[in-house]
């Protein structure tokens, strides 16, 4: 007998062939954690069997790295003699932007794209809010498919950018999003939008940032010369995937340094920033923070667990594996798993059952009210709409 293997079942790339993949398609980072993970490769394997069955060269139903390779070289030499045709996912799924890279704040990267959903009246609007660990990442990370089912259903989408932590110590990002909401509501009579149906969703870093915005008390200025501070900063719903729902290093000591075993360290995990290599220290130069403790009370001001209330906005999180999950053998692969873990969003589950605010939490083998947040979406920002759309 034959066997035939599914792509699911290939052997991943390295990692100098998932950054270039990266490059290319940043797209495929659905997380947006800014590391492809196995089953995002997975994902962009099939759409590329799907798409271009020639890549496949020897038919074996799976994309080697030597294919995946020369399929790369092919893709960098169209972008270069033709950008914009090599490129098309820039569209976001083919849809352009009704207005792109619009201004809303004095940093370069204080932009945003805006694509206006048709309707008879204004319609409601989600801002997508990209991950990458507050030092990469951007708005073009926005899922095409996200993007084409919210605009069917009737709902704005604005996707924006936010000073990275490499320019601008925390909570800079969060208070860049933040102006973000104020200035798109600020045009909410320009462009048709609905500023009492004001949604945010995204994932890892971008996820720490909605839930900041959704649990965070009002932060608008009444009393403000600047007319876009005195907009409202309150949120009807949001959507996280893989969102670190505290800062607190107890959370990581206690809850999820016991699933590394012996093998790993939690400490060990820690990335660089700029120069520096001490975890302590990255973690005070990421708040902007002349000590620890100053450090742990800023990271504490900007974290889910601590911050929500029991009149805040109803959340759906996702995850990409169950509690029982085992850690990875790959320890390139430990890091994202760890930090994106599933223990996160149970644990602001139950805190949530406790305020009685509402919450879905979606993981392999949980059974969440909807499907997607694009479903969840469509029936808190939909009125008399309730049912999820597909």
């Amino acid at each position: 007998m034959i066997a035939t293997i599914s792509p699911l079942s290939s052997l991943h790339a390295d990692d100098a062939i998932k950054k270039k993949v990266l490059e290319i398609f940043p797209q495929a980072d659905t997380n947006g954690d800014g590391v492809l993970s196995d089953g995002e490769e997975d994902a962009v394997n099939l759409r590329i069997l799907e798409r271009f069955p020639q890549a496949d060269r020897d038919g074996d139903g799976v994309l080697s790295d030597s294919e995946k390779q020369r399929l790369l070289r092919m893709a960098a030499t169209r972008a270069k003699k033709n950008p914009a045709k090599a490129a098309p996912e820039k569209k976001r799924g083919g849809t352009a932007p009704s207005f792109a890279n619009v201004k809303y704040g004095e940093d370069e990267r204080n932009v945003f794209d805006l694509w206006l959903a048709d309707g008879n009246g204004p319609t409601p609007l989600a801002i997508y809010i990209h991950g990458g660990g507050f030092k990469s990442g951007s708005k073009e990370k926005l899922n095409p498919n996200d993007l084409s089912r919210l605009l069917r259903s009737g709902i704005s989408v604005a996707a924006i950018n936010y000073r990275y932590v490499t320019t601008a110590p925390l909570p800079a990002a969060h208070h860049d999003a933040r102006r973000a909401v104020q200035f798109l509501r600020s045009k909410a009579d320009e462009w048709n939008l609905d500023k009492d149906r004001v949604a945010a969703f995204g994932g890892s870093a971008g996820a720490q940032i909605c839930m900041w915005l959704a649990f965070s008390d009002e932060m608008a200025n009444p009393g403000s010369t600047d007319p876009i501070e005195r907009e409202s900063t309150r949120l009807t719903c949001v959507a996280t995937a893989g969102g670190q729902t505290t800062n607190d290093l107890n959370f990581y000591r206690d809850q999820l340094a016991p699933l590394l075993g012996e093998k790993y360290k939690i400490d060990s995990l820690s990335r660089p920033l700029g120069n520096e290599q001490d975890p302590e220290r990255i973690r005070m130069a990421m708040w902007g923070a002349s000590s620890l403790e100053e450090a742990n009370e800023a990271a504490r001001s900007c974290s889910a667990l601590s911050i929500i209330s029991a009149d805040d906005p109803p959340i759906f999180m996702s995850y990409g594996m169950s509690p029982t999950a085992e850690v990875p053998a790959d320890m390139q692969r430990v890091r994202g798993w760890i930090i994106h873990h599933v223990k996160f969003g149970l644990a602001l589950k139950e805190k949530t059952d406790e305020l009685r605010v509402e919450a879905h939490l979606k993981c392999p083998g949980a059974k969440p009210d909807y499907e997607s947040l694009v479903d969840f979406f469509a029936a808190k920002l939909l009125a008399g709409n309730p049912s999820p759309t597909r």
